[in-house]
């Protein structure tokens, strides 16, 4: 895939997170997180709404900045960096609810993805993204707000990819998405992956998401609860009883 490549240092450490500490105004949502994803992972954070995950992701992505604990990606400090600064170094989020911009046409939406990384490559980038969503090439010229939600899902991470992404967030992928459709969508992720892309997928759809998962941590109120190699906790008791009510 050329550009959208990224290198593959299995097992190295790309991002940690230490003792994550996060809220808004006086309320505390994220209490003393760790984290760590590395070089070519597939990691799940896991939780039902209200567990603290999208806190989490606005918090790592520079959206928000913590009250506490650290972020580091790649040994570099990056705690409270400006979030046009974290996608400059490859941190790139599809944030839930795909946010495309409805009044513009799918190459406008692409192309706004190059905006801060990959401007140099754009045209090569946009090949690459449509050969992965050949029917966004279709509709190439169509306003973004007028497609499914499957189409809107595909088009939001083909333009995180066209910034180069070098940790891809993922955030409630599967959301409103048809049973087929979350196939397709799962698939792609590892498509993905398998190119060696680090992906943080962050879902409630639990076990789809370990399936395909390296490692994933389960978050409940606002603290991690589990964490392990995905088959391991795919057999986890306490994450049956939890999520499948078994």
């Amino acid at each position: 895939m050329g550009p959208l490549n990224v290198s593959q240092k299995w097992g190295v450490v790309m991002l940690e997170l230490k003792n994550l500490q996060a809220g808004y105004g006086h309320m505390q949502v994220l209490h003393g997180v760790d984290l760590t994803i590395s070089d070519g992972e597939i990691v799940a954070l896991l939780g039902s709404n209200g567990a603290g995950k999208s806190t989490l992701n606005n918090n790592l992505s520079g959206i928000y900045k913590p009250t506490g604990g650290q972020i580091l990606f790649e040994g570099q400090d990056i705690t409270g960096m400006r979030s046009e600064d974290v996608v400059d170094l490859g941190i790139v989020q599809v944030p839930e609810g795909r946010r495309i911009f409805p009044n513009m046409s799918i190459r406008e939406n692409l192309e706004l993805g190059s905006y801060r990384r990959g401007k140099e490559r754009r045209a090569e980038n946009i090949e690459k993204v449509v050969a992965i969503f050949p029917r966004l090439k279709e509709r190439f010229g169509q306003l973004a707000g007028t497609l499914s939600g499957g189409e809107q899902q595909m088009l939001a991470i083909g333009r995180a990819l066209m910034s180069e992404p070098r940790l891809l967030i993922l955030d409630e992928p599967s959301l409103g998405l048809s049973p087929l459709l979350v196939e397709e969508m799962f698939g792609l992720i590892q498509s993905l992956n398998k190119e060696g892309l680090a992906i943080f997928l962050v879902e409630q759809n639990v076990m789809q998401s370990l399936e395909i998962a390296d490692r994933a941590y389960v978050m409940e109120n606002g603290s991690v609860v589990l964490s392990g190699a995905a088959t391991d906790l795919i057999d986890d008791p306490d994450l049956k009883k939890s999520y499948l009510g078994l």
